[in-house]
């Protein structure tokens, strides 16, 4: 039905120092403020308190990946992007539109980390028109973009190749996936895949890219879903981006550490036939559902 490809190419660098560190990140603000009365200080230390509470730290250990606070927390809210259209060759509207769908991101994670429990941070996003390096190395090999870890900065290229293809569900859904290893990262998740691979063989990191990134994947595709009907993405297009991964994904990078058409296709299914999180857990199913 179409020739576009169901995604660019994108890809995780790691920082090995930034294995299982999380670190709090946020801007001051300059305000002025009026001093309370002593009934209402108290008031106000109270909920500051019970505020502070109910954030709990992100998991740690095997217990972040197979069992994290965010498979409990039901569909992404539905937001309004207005991400309007990507003129075929026109990086303004390239980066407009990716923008707005961070944006749009960012409303939507940090709705979910709260039903979690979990403490929310916003990433960068950086655009840029070379293949830039970044604390976590070089630019991976063949990727449109990538998320570093240590600096949790989402990089987006902005290439030729890539304004060629204006196709505005392919670009959502990449910029989701990218913005999905932040959520892993903030989750804890990001943390035991690097303490696992650490000193691992090949093939076992390979077996724990490919859930890592079959997790972004059907993450992405679970906050598509809940943004399908503004942006819009009709189900017979998702059909047919779907078809175009099955026979095509697996074709795309060097190893298999992405996962075969056939498992992206799976994991972007269950995603997208949900809108939840809930449907993403990659690391408690057999090594066939990740091959």
């Amino acid at each position: 039905m179409s020739t576009f490809p169901f995604r660019q190419l994108s890809s995780l660098a790691v920082a090995p120092l930034a294995f299982g560190l999380v670190m709090a990140t946020g801007t001051a603000e300059a305000a002025t403020v009026t001093a309370p009365a002593a009934g209402a200080a108290a008031t106000t230390a109270t909920t500051a308190s019970t505020t502070a509470a109910t954030v709990k730290a992100p998991p740690r250990g095997r217990t972040a990946a197979t069992a994290n606070p965010l498979y409990r927390t039901g569909l992404l809210p539905n937001v309004t992007c207005a991400a309007g259209e990507i003129r075929a060759g026109s990086a303004a509207s390239y980066r407009a539109f990716m923008t707005r769908v961070n944006r749009c991101l960012n409303l939507a994670w940090k709705t979910q980390f709260r039903k979690a429990g979990l403490s929310f941070a916003q990433p960068r996003l950086r655009f840029t028109t070379t293949k830039v390096g970044s604390p976590c190395g070089r630019w991976p090999g063949g990727a449109g973009g990538y998320y570093c870890s240590s600096n949790r900065t989402i990089y987006i290229g902005v290439f030729r190749s890539v304004l060629k293809q204006p196709y505005a569900p392919n670009n959502a859904q990449f910029m989701a996936h990218e913005y999905a290893h932040h959520v892993q990262q903030l989750a804890g998740i990001m943390g035991y895949y690097g303490q696992t691979v650490w000193r691992a063989g090949t093939s076992t990191k390979l077996a724990y890219s490919r859930r890592l990134e079959l997790q972004a994947d059907c993450m992405g595709a679970a906050f598509l879903r809940q943004i399908s009907d503004d942006l819009p993405v009709p189900q017979d297009h998702w059909d047919a981006m779907i078809r175009w991964t099955v026979e095509n994904g697996q074709k795309v990078w060097p190893t298999n550490d992405h996962g075969k058409g056939r498992s992206q296709a799976y994991w972007l299914n269950r995603g997208f036939n949900s809108g939840s999180p809930s449907s993403c857990n990659t690391w408690t199913v057999s090594s066939a559902r990740v091959a």
